[in-house]
């Protein structure tokens, strides 16, 4: 088997020398993964959450971007065990496939920069992806150099297997061991972030379970689960909806979001893209307090970085079941058209409740067009008595409850419309009765051009 060669492997089984990470775990480690960690390039996300905002709300989620890469790490060797016993895995992944997937699972984020995923929701020109900056970052200098020599690898491959432009059925199915339904990312992040945040949301999906039901799907191009994987990916399904329910998406959590983009809003003249992608989160917040200083961002920016935690209070939610009509007239707007709709509703309610209401501070949170929970995941069923053949069906056919926790509950009751105002402002705003008509008036109008996420603004 290619797979049973790889040094990486070997060190997972043996245990003999590594790093030691929550929770209880053992990170293996090889000379050449040894050179990876102690580059510039990797060391930098030690200095950058992994939760960002989330801290401001669970005190105890101050991992760190490298902590996670590790954990992915560990997970893509425990993926590789399982899967080498799979004869059409091993048939289609060479040893030097799994070894571009071991370093792809490593250095993953290495394109991050503080706060990046708020920031990125804008859809601001001025800011690509990270994901972009990956290609470039491990081809050049001694990531580059470590990665030709060290690893015999090109680095182009390692890039292809993270943004997912593979198009051989090898790299299709690597991709997908990485960003796919059940990957070494998502089953990381939400046990590790669950254990920070001191919730138990996001650990009890029986990792073990899963890993023993990874299978190659139909197609030989995508990693599926057999039938006896089921119920755990069913409770991965729901600690993703859990976590973003009362991690990720707390009302509180959306409120400091919503204050970090309205203050780079503010200022994004003075955005250098060059010069975001080398921050840690200390020198972002350095960067935000200076350039906000003296504008109508400063005291968003000191609520959130200064001395005292001085976060905006929820005025208001509309959620897509109670209040389809308003949910459907924000929800995924551009964030230019957000702002355009705040102003206007920030002069609706001066005039409403004869109290002046600053529209820099009055802020709607609109959320995504896009699906955090979606699931597409395929189940090989054991053949039926009398045929040799195997089925293979969606996950989704076989679960209401997937459906259910996918669409209905997360995109009709998570994924709230919300606005906030200043705690001084917050409860006269909450009281009106006619908020929702005035929130109606105010979207009339709003700039239409681009007017869904994702839509540079």
């Amino acid at each position: 088997m290619p797979c049973d060669t790889l040094p990486e492997l070997r060190a997972l089984e043996s245990c003999h020398d590594g790093l030691r990470i929550p929770p209880d775990v053992t990170v293996p480690l090889t000379p050449r993964v040894r050179a990876l960690l102690d580059l510039p390039l990797f060391r930098r996300l030690a200095r950058i959450s992994q939760l960002g905002l989330v801290s401001l709300v669970y005190p105890g989620a101050m991992h760190s971007r490298l902590e996670h890469s590790l954990g992915v790490y560990r997970l893509a060797l425990e993926f590789l065990a399982r899967l080498r016993h799979d004869a059409r895995f091993s048939a289609a992944v060479s040893e030097a496939d799994a070894a571009a997937f071991v370093v792809a699972a490593l250095v993953h984020d290495v394109g991050h920069w503080a706060y990046c995923h708020p920031l990125e929701d804008m859809g601001l020109p001025e800011l690509p992806k990270h994901e972009s900056f990956v290609r470039s970052l491990i081809a050049a200098g001694d990531t580059g150099d470590l990665l030709r020599g060290a690893w015999n690898l090109d680095p182009a491959r390692v890039a292809s297997l993270i943004e997912g432009s593979a198009a051989d059925p090898a790299g299709r199915l690597l991709h997908s061991l990485l960003s796919g339904p059940i990957d070494v990312d998502k089953m990381d992040y939400l046990a590790r972030d669950s254990l920070h945040a001191g919730v138990p949301y996001g650990r009890h999906f029986d990792q073990d379970r899963l890993l023993s039901s990874l299978c190659v799907d139909a197609s030989g191009t995508a990693l599926a689960i057999t039938d006896k994987g089921r119920t755990a990916a069913e409770l991965m399904v729901f600690a993703r909806y859990v976590m973003f329910s009362e991690v990720y998406w707390h009302h509180a959590v959306r409120a400091a979001t919503a204050m970090l983009q309205r203050a780079v809003w503010i200022v994004r003249p003075a955005i250098v893209a060059d010069r975001f992608r080398q921050f840690d989160d200390h020198a972002f917040a350095d960067w935000l307090l200076a350039t906000t200083r003296h504008t109508p961002a400063a005291g968003l920016a000191a609520g959130l970085f200064g001395p005292v935690r001085r976060l905006v209070k929820r005025a208001a939610t509309f959620d897509a079941l109670h209040q389809p009509a308003i949910h459907r007239a924000v929800a995924g707007r551009s964030y230019a058209a957000t702002v355009e709709i705040g102003t206007r509703l920030a002069a609706l309610l001066t005039t409403r409740c004869g109290v002046a209401i600053d529209p820099h501070t009055l802020l709607i949170d609109a959320p995504p067009a896009e699906r955090e929970v979606e699931f597409r995941l395929t189940v090989r069923e054991r053949p039926a008595a009398g045929c040799g053949e195997p089925a293979w069906r969606p996950l989704a056919d076989l679960s209401p409850v997937v459906r259910s926790l996918a669409h209905e509950q997360f995109d009709h009751l998570v994924k709230r419309v919300r606005i906030f105002a200043p705690a001084d402002i917050a409860p006269t705003v909450a009281t009106l009765p006619d908020l929702g008509r005035l929130v109606l008036e105010a979207c009339q109008g709003a700039d239409e051009s681009g007017n869904r996420s994702g839509s540079p603004a």
